[in-house]
């Protein structure tokens, strides 16, 4: 349907803001990012969004980003509001039990169900009831506490479709897994290409570390029947036949990404969620440099890689002589990790080519000019980013949905190449390794070649998606009609 019709439909139920959106997410930087992405472009089209987390990301959500508060006041985007709710999860914020993710996770659910309750009844008092609940993949006990309370639910899953088809064929035992008997076999899916044993989303196979992410992931096929609808930061273009298939065997899918592109008749405002405080020096740096010519690395929120690893990456830059910009968060205090310290002498040989951050502004970094290419851990946000940003990729994915990305990067999409396998290869990449690859990426060969050229395509395919009458334009649409369908026939 087009927006002149939902802003009718809308405006028919009372006012612009009469629908509210709750989404509350895992506080996860990698999951928060494209909640508040989703949160944005559903106030643009004229709802009230709350986005929610428990308060000790919210802590750190407020002291990185200066705009973030959690008053009870929606603050004005587009057509519509958007408005912060931080709850307690029943842990002090310096409980060093947050280091276990899966006590965590356990702490979470009881906390985070009995404080849901409490938030969707209170906004029903206030005036302003809840028209649909938005959860994520990590806590899927949400919406069955929507369906306790008669509210419609969605979910929002923040990795790939071909990553959903693959867990939830080994949720359904629909096809043949590597296990303890067969730890190495390869896995052929519906419309994918066949996986090898390391190239399954990793917390799949038996000799995952994270058995409880596994748990948390699987969980939310339980809760499956509940939702009316699954969003998808992914475009169809992309993934034309994946999400075609699995809307038909399990839930309707709506495409509605690359959520980090904004929409052309957005406003400049800037909201971010950041944990950390993004280095606005990066710019300076990659104006300074010729287009083209510098590589970004980046390993996400929460991969941390070994010192030794660093090390060997530090070298490889040196020697491949390359521009680089390179992201070097500091460990999370709950970890217990000592910091990354580079090689002695390393800031003064890499002179000006060269910059170090602890965070940094990922989208306008991979817009620039001068980014030639992104060294990555292949996080589904960094993929997607990466993608329709025109980037090409040298993919070091850890575990995951990662290494399944990777493959796709690499394998289907074409606009990168390996640097290793994941974490399950168990070895450190040698610089030597590290150096080859850098030139290989930016020397401007066939393959460099080859890559940019793809990389440019689904740059192109992915405006084409949000633009008003793309798919996830039209999706995201669609999205908003049925909710105001669903909103009639309950009133």
């Amino acid at each position: 349907m087009n927006t002149e019709k939902s802003r009718k439909q809308i405006k028919k139920m009372g006012s612009e803001e009469s629908l509210h959106i709750f989404m509350v997410t895992f506080p996860g930087q990698g999951h928060v990012n494209p909640f508040l992405r989703l949160a944005k472009r559903l106030a643009y089209s004229g709802l009230l969004v709350t986005l929610s987390a428990p308060e000790y990301v919210g802590q750190s959500i407020r002291t990185a980003n200066n705009n973030i508060s959690d008053d009870d006041s929606p603050r004005p985007l587009g057509r519509g509001s958007i408005r912060f709710e931080f709850f307690d999860d029943g842990w002090s914020l310096d409980e060093p039990k947050r280091g276990d993710l899966d006590s965590y996770l356990g702490q979470l659910e009881v906390a985070g169900r009995e404080n849901l309750v409490r938030m969707i009844r209170e906004h029903e008092e206030k005036g302003r009831p809840v028209s649909c609940l938005i959860s994520n993949p990590f806590i899927p006990w949400a919406s069955d506490v929507a369906g306790s309370l008669g509210v419609p639910s969605a979910m929002l899953w923040v990795q790939s479709c071909a990553s959903f088809s693959a867990y939830y064929h080994f949720y359904k035992n629909l096809v043949p897994f590597p296990s303890e008997n067969g730890p190495e076999i390869d896995v052929q899916l519906p419309f994918m290409p066949l996986l090898k044993h390391d190239e399954i989303p990793s917390f799949l196979h038996p000799s995952t570390t994270y058995p409880f992410l596994k748990r948390a992931i699987l969980d939310q096929y339980k809760y499956l029947s509940k939702l009316f609808c699954i969003l998808m930061d992914t475009f169809e273009e992309l993934e034309h036949e994946n999400v075609e298939y699995m809307s038909k065997i399990c839930r309707p899918i709506k495409t509605v990404g690359p959520l980090f592109k904004e929409l052309e008749n957005s406003s400049n405002e800037t909201i971010r969620v950041d944990f950390l405080t993004a280095d606005n020096s990066c710019g300076e740096f990659l104006d300074s440099k010729a287009q083209g010519t510098v590589v970004y690395i980046s390993f996400g929120s929460v991969v941390y890689l070994s010192q030794e690893q660093v090390e060997e990456i530090a070298h490889g830059l040196l020697s491949s002589g390359v521009s680089f910009l390179w992201v070097l968060k500091p460990p999370s205090p709950e970890s217990g990790r000592l910091p990354h310290v580079l090689p002695e002498g390393f800031l003064e040989k890499s002179g000006d080519r060269g910059k170090i951050v602890q965070w940094s502004p990922q989208e306008e970094v991979l817009a620039h000019r001068s980014t030639a290419c992104f060294v990555t851990h292949c996080g589904w946000n960094s993929s997607t980013e990466a993608l329709a940003s025109g980037v090409p990729v040298v993919a070091f994915p850890r575990w995951g949905d990662q290494v399944t990305d990777a493959k796709f990067l690499v394998d289907v999409f074409k606009v990168g190449m390996r640097l290793c396998r994941g974490e399950a290869e168990g070895r450190i990449v040698p610089r030597e390794e590290v150096e080859r690859c850098l030139r290989a990426a930016t020397g401007g060969g066939p393959e460099a070649a080859e890559m940019k050229e793809n990389a440019l395509k689904w740059k192109k395919a992915a405006a084409e998606a949000v633009a008003e009458g793309g798919t996830s334009y039209r999706n995201m649409q669609d999205f908003v009609d049925e909710i105001v369908r669903i909103r009639g026939l309950r009133e």
